[in-house]
This record gives C-alpha cells, structure tokens and sequence, in this order.
C-alpha cells in the first residue's frame, strides 16, 4: 500500500461526540475530506440545525443526532440508529466536554460531578457501547480528546484536570485490555486552540494591550502563538487510519511545545 493511502478512511463510519463546533467540528471536517462518514451528536435541537448547515456550506454530508452521552441508553440508541443509517461504526473520537473555571473550595459537589459525568464517564459509555461490534468486525479506533491537564494542573479547573487526568488512564487502560483485539485507543491533548469560546480572552484591552491570559500562553508557547482547530486536523486522521495500527494508549499533544518548554528566564 502507497503511503499516503495508509491515511485514507474511504467507508468508514466515524462518530464525533460533540462536533457541532469547534475543534470537534474542525476534526470532522478533516476525517471527512480522508473519506469517512460522519456522525455526531448534539444535545439540543438548536445546536444540531445550526451545525447541520457548517456541515452541508463545507460540502460534508454529515448525520446528527439528539443524544446525552452520560446517558447509557440514550447512547445504546445512538450506535443503533447510527449503525441503521450509516453502518456500525469504525471510529470513535470522545470529543463532547466542558469546562467550570471555579476555585476547587468554592467549588459545589454537583458541579464537579458534572464535569467528570461529561468529560470521563461519557467517554466510557461510548466506548464501551462501540467495542463489542469492533471486536466482532475485527478492530477498530477510539480516540478520545485529552488536554494538556491530563499532566499539568492549574488554579480553578481541579474537575477537569481530574477528569482529563483520568481519560488519559482509561486510554490507556482500553489500548491494554483490548489491543489483541486490533482496537487502537489513543488520545488528542490539545494545547491552547483559538475558538469563538475563549475569543474574548484574546481580544486587546481598552488601552491596547493585549489580554492578560492571552500574554500568558504566548509565553508559554515555544510556537508563539494559539492554535487552530485545523492544527488538529492532521493527529485526528493519522489516529483514526491505518498508519497509527501499531500505536495504542499514546497521548499526542498538539500543543505548539507548551509541555517541552520550561519558560523564558526572567
């Protein structure tokens, strides 16, 4: 096989949890144009019309569907129905999740809870609802959207360094318990990617100068800049094809450097 057809992904059926915008959105795009059948999932109606027309202006003919994925027989539905329109499905990317920004004392026990529900056990629920049919087809792809908190911990984001600490663990722990089975579970840390929810943190102050947090990460990025949701474009279909079949419970961060950069001396 060439190799730039290691990449392709002609037939296949991926599911995206939660690309109706975004980086979930832009990942989709990218395994559209390798050849693969999209699917995703919204939790309310106005957020699917409105991914639904990204979807057709970008050429892709993508099926959405209603469904809460903390819900076990909300997403039993989902592989149903999604099997009956598109086929059973050969890639997984665990990409719906949230943020609280909240000191970890001030911080309610529902709330925490909320983003573990979201961010770590959604993603187990979906995976375990597609492994059984990728075991019987013979393998398969789950690759679940880690963060740069799967190894670093910062003020007020304690649930979701927790939760994304823990999907990095379960990555790991389903590329060991089922590798023999041809099913490669790897994950996605994205560093700071510029999208319409964090924009306003990168919008220059009343003086001119630029935000404070956005000083921050450019200092922090060996690249000297954001990332795009496009960035991601390319570790999402290297992990979803043939080409990484021999990579299993890896992590790659897409980062611009963040992780291997200690920072400037004062």
């Amino acid at each position: 096989m060439h190799i730039l057809e290691q990449f392709r992904l002609d037939g296949k059926v991926a599911l995206v949890t939660g690309a109706a915008y975004g980086i979930g959105f832009a990942m989709a795009e990218a395994l559209a144009q390798a050849g693969a059948k999209i699917a995703f999932n919204c939790r309310s109606q106005s957020n699917m019309d409105r991914a639904l027309a990204m979807y057709a202006e970008k050429g892709i003919d993508a099926r959405g569907y209603l469904c809460d994925v903390t819900d076990e027989a909300q997403v039993a539905q989902l592989i149903e129905e999604i099997g009956r329109d598109l086929g059973p499905v050969d890639i997984l990317f665990n990409n719906a999740g949230i943020i609280k920004r909240i000191p970890m004392t001030e911080m309610d026990c529902a709330e925490f809870r909320q983003v573990v529900d979201i961010d770590l056990v959604a993603p187990f629920i979906v995976s375990k609802a597609v492994i059984p049919g990728m075991i019987e087809r013979g393998g398969g792809k789950i690759v679940n959207i880690c963060s740069m908190m799967s190894e670093l911990g910062r003020e007020t984001v304690s649930a979701y360094a927790a939760a994304k600490g823990g999907l990095k663990m379960l990555t790991r722990n389903i590329a060991s318990e089922y590798g023999a089975y041809n099913i490669q579970c790897n994950g996605i840390g994205p560093g700071y990617i510029a999208t319409q929810q964090n924009a306003v943190l990168r919008e220059p102050q009343a003086d001119g100068s630029k935000h404070p947090f956005d000083s921050f990460i450019l200092a922090k990025t060996p690249a000297a800049r954001w990332g795009t949701p496009e960035d991601l474009a390319g570790a999402a279909v290297f992990l979803a094809s043939p080409a990484s079949d021999f990579i299993n419970g890896h992590v790659l961060y897409v980062d611009g450097g963040i992780l291997a950069y200690i920072g400037k001396q004062p």
